[in-house]
Formats: structure tokens, sequence, C-alpha cells
């Protein structure tokens, strides 16, 4: 009996409707193959604004001046103001540790500007027995290479406006050789070096009265 051999052409035409002869066109990857995909993005999709940041939500700043401090941060919390300071309106740079201790003498923003609920508002306080200043008493800024003039300063305020590195000597300028103790409590009468020399790591000397007390 004489065998035909049938091409593998003619298989393939015979099955063509039904299945492929190329195993890549069949949906399944040959054995220790791997599947890929394409790389080309997918055309015609929409850009989204979702993750793009907005702009902050602007308001008028009410007006805190005369408040007790934590009431005033509580307003402004209410009114969407979440950033907050506040500084010793005095120039003591005493901390406003017991919020319901300071009252609010001024703003940085006056009220009714509108601006960002992101903006941060600082509120110079002073203690609820003291008065409010005529102006606000900024502390000393550092000192830049020249002695600063600290006279009716703070001592504690001199001190942070000096080289960390300083060495300072802090004597009481009534004789009465007292403690200082809390030293936002003092103010300086007198300085050495003076005011306006370079200062180039030389010791600093103050003297100093309590607050309520005339300098000699």
């Amino acid at each position: 009996m004489r065998f035909h051999i049938i091409s593998a052409a003619v298989l393939c035409a015979a099955a063509g409707a039904l299945v492929g002869c190329d195993p890549d066109t069949t949906g399944h990857a040959r054995p220790g193959s791997t599947p890929t995909t394409s790389a080309t993005p997918a055309t015609g999709a929409k850009e989204t604004t979702d993750d793009k940041p907005t702009e902050a939500e602007r308001k008028a700043v009410p007006d805190f001046v005369g408040m007790g401090l934590q009431s005033a941060q509580d307003a402004a919390q209410a009114a969407g103001f979440y950033a907050l300071t506040s500084h010793d309106a005095l120039g003591r740079d005493r901390l406003q540790v017991f919020d319901r201790n300071w009252k609010v003498c001024g703003q940085n923003y006056e009220a009714g500007k509108t601006i960002p609920t992101s903006t941060r508002l600082d509120f110079a306080a002073v203690k609820l027995a003291e008065s409010c200043p005529a102006k606000d008493e900024k502390a000393p800024e550092a000192a830049q290479g020249t002695m600063p003039d600290f006279g009716g300063k703070s001592v504690k305020a001199a001190r942070a406006s000096l080289d960390p590195s300083t060495s300072l000597t802090v004597n009481d300028a009534s004789g009465s050789d007292r403690w200082i103790l809390v030293e936002s409590n003092w103010k300086v009468c007198t300085q050495s070096p003076s005011t306006g020399t370079a200062l180039k790591g030389q010791p600093v000397t103050l003297k100093a009265v309590k607050f309520d007390e005339t300098c000699p």
C-alpha cells in the first residue's frame, strides 16, 4: 500500500477556518516565552484636573483687637484661618504659654482685608493686666556684627539677639545684687560694649532692673 505524505500547508489549509497555524496568533504564548503588551498610549483620553492644585480660598480678616488671645485664635479658626502665631507686643520676648492670660493689641493684617486663608496671622499681645503700647515693640533683631542698642529691652530679648556663643554677664543695676532669674522681667539699663561697637567675640555685660523700676 502506498502512503501519501500530506504537507503541513495542506493541513493548515484544511483547518484554516477553525484554528490559525501560527501559535502566536492563538492568544496563548509559546512555552518559555513572555507575553508582550503594546507601549502605545491610548488615544482620545481626556485630561483630568482632579490632581491639579486649586487656588486657596480667600476671606476677609476679622477684627481681633481687644479680644483675649485664646478667643481670637478660636475666632480665626472658625473663620477658616488656621496658620496662627503670636508675639509679645512689648518686645520682651515672652512666650504666650497660657493664651487666656493674654489679650490682642494688634494683628499683622488689618480687619476687612481679603487674603488667602492659608496666610499666617500674627497677633501682638500683652498680659491682661498690662496696657497695649502705642506701637508694636519688636524684639531686637539678631546682631549682625555690631552691638545693638539694648536700652529698655528685656534681658531675654538681648540675649536672644546675640550670637549663642557670646560670653554674657548680667548684673543688677540697683546695686542690690539680686538674682536675675526670669530675664523677660528685667530691662537693660547699660551695656558694654556700647551700641555700634564691632562684635568680634568679646564678652558682653548688661546691667538691668525690673520693668517696674527706674534705671539708676
